[in-house]
């Protein structure tokens, strides 16, 4: 359980629902109508392409999350609703990052790419794209430090949050 200074909860939500059409909008209502923020949504088929899996991160008092939680289930559409707790599970998210570079700072780049694991996907003669994918803390350092290496990131996208229980076990067990 991660807590911050105001009694706010992270809370990150694996939820099974039917894959049929305004299942992401329903779902995202809950949390516009109760004022909260979606920290982050990745939604996508599953091995079963009858069901979908959406991942949701959110940060709110203990109070209204259990509320969230308890109208999901209540959503026709959804089918099973697991919290990915953080010892419990695995949780990632993909960053592809353009940094301003040139032939002089490729090797200077690389280097921090390969600290971090990540991978060139694509070069310009005055850019470098980096693909990382990692937890969310992995992905903000990983942010961070091109910065205070001083690159200009020229554009950035994250994938959001996608997770799993650990273990054999699956969500719909």
């Amino acid at each position: 359980m991660h807590m911050n200074k105001d009694n706010n909860r992270r809370m990150v939500l694996s939820i099974l629902v039917d894959n049929t059409a305004g299942v992401l909008s329903r779902v995202a209502g809950l949390f516009s109508r109760r004022g909260y923020n979606i920290d982050s949504l990745t939604v996508g088929e599953t091995e079963n392409p009858l069901i979908s899996r959406m991942t949701v991160a959110v940060t709110g008092e203990e109070n209204v999350l259990d509320q969230i939680t308890k109208q999901l289930a209540k959503l026709e559409d959804v089918i099973e609703i697991v919290e990915l707790e953080r010892d419990l599970s695995v949780c990632r998210e993909l960053v592809l990052v353009k940094v301003v570079a040139g032939p002089e700072d490729r090797t200077r780049l690389k280097t921090i790419a390969d600290i971090f694991r990540a991978n060139v996907v694509d070069i310009s003669l005055r850019a470098m794209m980096l693909e990382m994918t990692g937890a969310t803390n992995k992905t903000d350092a990983f942010i961070k430090q091109l910065e205070l290496d001083g690159f200009e990131i020229n554009e950035l996208v994250r994938t959001g949050i996608s997770g799993l229980t650990r273990g054999f076990a699956s969500v719909d067990d």
